[in-house]
């Protein structure tokens, strides 16, 4: 999600939420600059053990704004440890609140609004992790962000073909949601549901299911058997804090 898997490219780079959050502050925050440490398909531990470390050297007596959203693709696994994962992420809350930097937290949203055995599995999973993530939020005074509270967030139109990450509109809210928290100009009506879609054939549905299937489950189940990772071999976009570039 932070690395911004599914939205845009821009110079062969996913643009992502916090690449148009950074746009905007970038133009707003004297002496601003802004590090992206995101991997995608990384699990919590990960993040952890090899993103945080590196965090909390570029904090070091700065005035710093973390975003920490892991633990997702932990979720989503079969063999997902529900209480490893979860202590795992509150380690990494600690460490980061340790480091002296103000904190953003996401919850994920439990309910897509897919009727799919798996997609029930995750929503009862998901609904206990986020438990998890807002009461963290709370006692460690993190800005929360929870789209669980707003319906207009499970429309499937926010999502990109893999039906796991955000496409570019729903990237494009969260960082209207995010730049709202703070206080940044932003588009006020980043809440407003889209028009009602156009009805589907079912013809069209059996289209898009084989589609997906072929292009996007029979390669992540391939890397499950090979116990390989779609990050594998990737470096961070912005691995040290740069003077980001605003962009309309």
């Amino acid at each position: 999600m932070t690395e911004g898997m599914s939205d845009e490219v821009i110079g062969g780079r996913y643009r992502g939420w916090a690449d148009r959050v950074a746009e905007v502050a970038t133009v707003n925050w004297d002496g601003f600059t802004y590090a992206n440490l995101a991997i995608r398909g990384k699990l919590v531990a990960q993040v952890v053990n090899e993103q945080i470390p590196k965090a909390k050297k570029l904090i070091e007596g700065k005035s710093t704004l973390v975003s920490f959203h892991a633990g997702a693709n932990d979720v989503i696994r079969p063999k997902y440890d529900p209480m490893r994962t979860i202590a795992t992420y509150n380690h990494g809350v600690d460490e980061l609140v340790r480091s002296g930097a103000t904190l953003m937290l996401f919850c994920v949203l439990e309910d897509s609004g897919a009727t799919t055995r798996a997609a029930q599995v995750w929503k009862e999973r998901f609904k206990v992790f986020n438990e998890n993530v807002r009461r963290r939020a709370a006692a460690v005074d993190a800005t929360l962000f929870d789209p669980n509270h707003d319906d207009f967030w499970r429309d499937e139109r926010f999502i990109h073909e893999d039906r796991l990450h955000l496409n570019s509109e729903g990237h494009r809210r969260v960082a209207q949601a995010v730049l709202s928290r703070l206080e940044l100009p932003h588009d006020p009506d980043w809440r407003t549901p889209l028009p009602n879609a156009k009805p589907i054939t079912t013809l069209e549905k059996i289209q898009i299911n084989l589609n997906w299937f072929g292009k996007y489950a029979l390669p992540w189940m391939g890397r499950r058997i090979r116990g390989r990772s779609s990050g594998d071999g990737r470096d961070a976009k912005y691995p040290t804090p740069i003077t980001f570039e605003a962009r309309s």
